[in-house]
Formats: structure tokens, sequence, C-alpha cells
């Protein structure tokens, strides 16, 4: 313990990890759900666009959810979560990461797998402008890197923090980032890099002295994309300095507050090292769940509540 037996069985045609990865990604739709916006301004002068949805009655508890590579706050595994956690009386901050709310951030840099200030700022806006006692945070993806970071570094985590929750979480970068290079992801791979390369290539106009053309146009792979881009911006030597500096399996023996990992065995985009088996047998804070299907943020069940979100619930209710 804390390695935790998985009881989730998805229906028949979603045991296949590619599958269920494609269909969550394009086809799930989630109803009912009412967003409202919030901007606010960060330490360092950019600014984060935070859509809100709120229980019936008023609460005092709140969950930030934090999206994956190139989401958004109105992605099915955040809409579908924040729908659950609403209905059971915890309102949910939906935090859009810089560039990604459709409106371009006022700086060169942006957000990456291990900036955490981001996250920091969020969770001091929620508990010193909203009031709220409680706050629980879930990560997907990028958003779960950074959430474990965060809370396994060398910073005071507020008292309000009850417990976390890291789905489909690449906790070693440089491991995930070659099961993307590899044939079987070779789709994903291309769809990330274009939306990433897009992005890019608004900001030339904007910053003529950092990016050209050319470096845009020399990027053909998502290793490309970080050795031009995501490193240099953010003050790494090269990518794999990013990887290993931004990775959260370094810090996961040093986090204090109840975290559950829900990493699927048939997500392609985790490596081997993915699974911290070892770290969450030696830190009594840390739960790690690895069903054997689910894909990549994949946890399909038949009532359009997916697998995932229902075990963020009942974890959460744990740690109250």
């Amino acid at each position: 313990m804390p390695v935790l037996e998985s009881t989730y069985l998805p229906p028949f045609q979603f045991r296949n990890g590619f599958v269920a990865t494609v269909y969550s990604g394009l086809f799930r739709k989630v109803k009912g759900l009412i967003q409202k916006r919030e901007r606010i301004e960060t330490r360092d002068a950019d600014f984060l666009d935070l859509d809100w949805s709120f229980a019936k009655r008023k609460s005092d508890a709140v969950i930030i959810l934090l999206h994956g590579l190139e989401g958004h706050a109105q992605r099915p595994y955040i809409t579908g979560t924040a729908k659950l956690f609403n209905d059971h009386g915890i309102d949910a901050v939906s935090v859009n990461f810089r560039g990604c709310s459709g409106e371009g951030n006022r700086f060169f840099h942006s957000y990456h797998s291990g900036a955490t200030d981001d996250l920091d700022d969020v969770i001091q806006h929620c508990i010193q402008k909203h009031n709220y006692a409680k706050v629980y945070i879930k990560g997907i993806s990028l958003g779960g890197n950074i959430t474990l970071k965060y809370l396994g570094e060398d910073r005071i985590i507020p008292s309000e923090i009850k417990s976390a929750i890291a789905i489909s979480v690449p906790v070693d970068l440089a491991g995930s980032a070659r099961e993307l290079h590899t044939f079987k992801n070779k789709a994903f791979a291309i769809r990330f890099r274009k939306h990433l390369v897009n992005k890019l290539k608004l900001k030339i106009s904007q910053f003529p002295d950092k990016v050209t053309i050319e470096d845009v146009n020399s990027i053909k792979t998502l290793r490309d994309f970080d050795e031009v881009y995501t490193s240099k911006a953010h003050g790494f030597k090269d990518a794999m300095a990013y990887y290993e500096k931004s990775s959260s399996l370094q810090f996961l023996n040093t986090i204090t507050v109840p975290t559950l990992i829900i990493n699927a065995l048939n997500d392609s985009f985790l490596s081997p090292e993915c699974f911290p088996v070892k770290e969450a047998k030696t830190n009594d804070c840390l739960f790690l769940e690895m069903p054997k299907y689910g894909g990549h943020v994949g946890f399909i069940q038949n009532d359009n509540i997916y697998y995932n979100e229902k075990r963020a619930l009942e974890f959460v209710k744990q740690f109250t």
C-alpha cells in the first residue's frame, strides 16, 4: 500500500486503448454545465482565464481543474468532472493555461509541463478572494504533472488543500516523449505538433527578435518544438533539460497531501517509468491505481460519467 487494486472494467468496445483515447477526445459530449469566466492577473503581469461552475447551494469547497497539452476548460474531460462535482455540492474552477482560452498571452513564454507558479496563483486566488476553506486539485496529463510537481516542491502548501488527483500523467517527461514519437502514436503527435506550431506562428510578428519563420519551419516533431520553443522560452538549456527538471517523478517522495494517481496500463503515451510503484509504496500520501484499461484519459463508462471522475469524487470525500 498504497498501490490500489483497480475495479475499472469498461464496455468491451472500449478495452482497446487507442479506441478509448480517440472516442473520449473527439466524440464525448457533456451537457448541462454552465461556466462563468473570470480573468486574473499572474504574478508576472500575464493573465489566466478561469471558467467557473457552481454547486446549487453555496459551497466552501472547490476543485481546481487543469487540462492537458493544448487543451482548454471546455474539453469533456474537464467539464465532466466539473459537472459531477457541482452535482455533489462542490464548486469547480477550470483553468485555461496561458494562450489556451482563445486569446494569446502577453509574453513570448506561455505554459509548460513544469510551470507551477500559475497553479499557485490560482490556489491563492481561490483562498484569498473567494474564501474557500477546502481546495482540491485534479490535473489531467500535462496538468497532472504540474499538480504533482507543485505538491512535491520545496514550498509551503496551503492547509486548505485537502487532496489531489492526477490522471494519465506522464511523470517522466523524457519517457513519455519517447513514446509519443513512436509509430503507434504518430497521429496524436502530428495533431499536437500542428496545434503548437500554429500558435508559435502567431508569436512571430509579436516577438520577431525571439523566433523566425525559419525556426518554426524547422519543427518536424514534438521534440523539435521543445528544442526550438519550450526550452528556450522558459529558461532551459535544451529539451532534455526541460524534461529532466520538469518531470514530477522526482517530487513524488515529498508529497504530503493525499494524492491519487490513475494511469492506465494500456495508455500508449506513458513509458514504464510513468508508473511510480516504488514511490507509492514508500509514501503514505501517494495512492497509485493502474487499471488494465483506459487508454489516455479514456476511462469510459456507460453513464457518461467516467471512472476517473467517480474515483476523484470518492477520493476527495475520503479526505474532506
